[in-house]
């Protein structure tokens, strides 16, 4: 590890922790409904749509209606995109003439539901598949959205902690209307901009047909880039134009870009958690959870940067110099871009999933085994470390309960946060969302490693499939292991090597995205109807304080202890025993 990579990972963190506050106090004023800069020209724009969509912006929901907009919503969109991707055909700008046949029945079914909610995991590659319409008006539009729904879910969240005796959390419609239009869009302008300035195309033209030096035909994709890479990183979606993600230099042309893009993945995760402080009248509470997702994440660069620096004993017999100079990097450079090194890469890889992102800068599976068990145990932790728009912080909240609950357990009283007694009810839905998201991610690992153990010919039947991992052993199973965590975590990164664009991947890993998004929702509206119907308790001798360090060490204890707890067994069988076996 080298002073400069150091560096460059503390100007990013000074760069969030610079910005969480002004932009979470912006946040709350705009989601109140208080006037802001914005105002006199969004205003307008704000109620005619509510207008035209027959939405009542006083009128609010209880915590199970507001449920059902967020199903009926996504519904209706995941059916749309999976419309919009087989009638591509016969749909605009579509100058390289893609059809239904470039998107299988069940291609469609993974991809309209990875868009809704909020993934972005995609099994085949985008610039020989999808028209840029597709692209455009329906991955891009979903990616606005799918955040706002997200930011919406958690601020229904802080409204159960911050009222009391209602019956209400706010109005689905409106949230959503909110985020997108004060939030979204004005940061997606300057930031697509910023990128254009950096070389990201921006262009309906197609595709460029080029005679290299060697006199070899090469087709160079672009096509509308900047608009869809800026919001994929804001809003914490994933996915990308290009195959290659964000180390395709069209969509990352430069260390500045790098940068820029690492620091849109964590700007609105980070600043909902002053949002939260303000709402519920006491910053404190912000920087506390603020603290305990700094501290997580630190925890995973520290590990992961380590590990790629430090290489691996086959490169070191191999005569590969390990140790970074004023020429060369060291460590382990397999599947890293030269132009980002291993710092910006490590950094990359774990922001990515510590938020549920998504987008790569280097190719996970080539990373030593500890460092791709980084990724992979941020994932499984539930995408808590800020995590994505809006899930981090009502993840978080989550464990929170759960803390304060083990906490109450300890003195013999009755938990409290924030004022809130926090009861049977409460604990029973934060113990469901937890489990049913372990239970999708082991459950789904395990029949495909079956699946695959099957097709090795291991156990050969007749008609056993083909194989889909592009490794043996331990790794294979990382391979698996690592898709399920990102599809239930909503996180839509890879290890590359399995091949995920076949029927039982696409619809099992389909399933697994609608279960770590609504069924880890409804749970948590209904903590929050719950709460808010409740009346404060004043503070007393007895309360545990939740803003101090104390309760940030619990937190991160919990946290740690819980994701061990339940994905040990599998991570020994995966990057643990690949790692022994160096």
């Amino acid at each position: 590890m080298t002073a400069n990579g150091w560096l460059q990972i503390a100007i990013f963190f000074a760069l969030i922790l610079a910005c969480a506050k002004p932009l979470g106090s912006f946040i709350a004023t705009v989601i109140e409904g208080r006037p802001n800069f914005l105002t006199p020209v969004l205003a307008p724009v704000e109620r005619l749509i509510y207008r035209i969509c027959g939405v009542h912006e006083d009128q609010e929901q209880h915590w199970t209606r507001y449920a059902g907009s967020l199903l009926a919503f996504s519904a209706f969109s995941a059916v749309l995109l999976y419309a919009i991707q087989r009638l591509q055909l016969w749909l605009p700008f579509n100058p390289q003439g893609y059809s239904a046949g470039n998107v299988s029945p069940d291609l469609g079914f993974n991809t309209a539901v990875s868009f809704t909610t909020n993934t972005n995991w995609q099994s085949y590659t985008p610039e020989t598949t999808l028209s840029y319409f597709v692209q455009m008006a329906g991955l891009t539009v979903h990616n606005f959205l799918s955040a706002a729904a997200g930011l919406g879910i958690a601020i229904a969240l802080v409204r159960g902690f911050a009222r009391q005796s209602v019956k209400t959390i706010g109005n689905f419609w409106v949230d959503m209307t909110r985020g997108t239009l004060y939030i979204l869009l004005p940061i997606s302008i300057i930031g697509a901009l910023i990128l254009c300035w950096q070389g990201v195309p921006q262009n309906l033209n197609a595709y460029t047909t080029v005679t290299t030096l060697e006199g070899v035909k090469q087709t160079i994709a672009q096509g509308p880039v900047a608009s869809q890479e800026v919001i994929k990183m804001l809003g914490t979606n994933g996915g990308g134009f290009f195959n290659a993600n964000s180390a395709h230099p069209f969509e990352n042309p430069t260390p500045f870009s790098n940068t820029f893009q690492i620091f849109l993945i964590f700007l609105i995760p980070a600043a909902l958690t002053y949002t939260f402080g303000k709402m519920v009248r006491d910053t404190r509470q912000g920087w506390a959870v603020f603290t305990a997702m700094a501290v997580l994440w630190l925890a995973g660069v520290v590990v992961a940067y380590h590990y790629e620096q430090r290489g691996t004993p086959a490169l070191n017999k191999a005569g590969i110099e390990m140790t970074a100079t004023d020429t060369q990097s060291g460590g382990n450079m397999e599947g890293k871009e030269t132009r980002f090194g291993i710092a910006e890469s490590a950094l990359f890889a774990t922001v990515t999933t510590d938020a549920s992102c998504g987008a790569v800068n280097g190719m996970h599976d080539s990373f030593t085994p500890i460092g791709g068990l980084v990724p992979l145990f941020n994932m499984e932790l539930g995408e808590v470390v800020f995590g994505g728009v809006g899930a981090g912080l009502y993840g978080m909240l989550m464990f929170a309960i759960l803390a304060v609950f083990i906490a109450g357990l300890m003195v013999g009283r009755t938990p409290e946060y924030l004022g809130k007694k926090i009861e049977q009810k409460e604990v029973k839905m934060a113990m469901i969302a937890m489990l049913v998201l372990a239970a999708s991610v082991l459950f789904f690992a395990g029949a495909s490693s079956v699946a695959d153990f099957v097709a090795k010919g291991y156990w050969n039947p007749p008609g056993a499939a083909a194989s889909n991992t592009g490794n043996p052993g331990a790794h294979g199973f990382s391979e698996i292991l690592y898709a399920y965590s990102s599809g239930t975590a909503n996180n839509g990164s890879a290890f590359g090597g399995l091949t995920a664009n076949t029927p039982w991947y696409n619809v099992t890993i389909g399933f697994a995205m609608l279960i770590g998004r609504f069924m880890m929702l409804l749970p948590l509206l209904a903590i929050a109807g719950s709460l808010a119907a409740k009346k404060q308790v004043p503070v007393s001798a007895g309360t545990f304080p939740t803003h101090g360090p104390l309760f940030v060490g619990l937190l991160v204890g919990v946290v740690i202890i819980v994701g061990a707890l339940t994905y040990f067994p599998a991570l020994s069988l995966g990057p643990i025993v690949e790692h022994l076996m160096l």
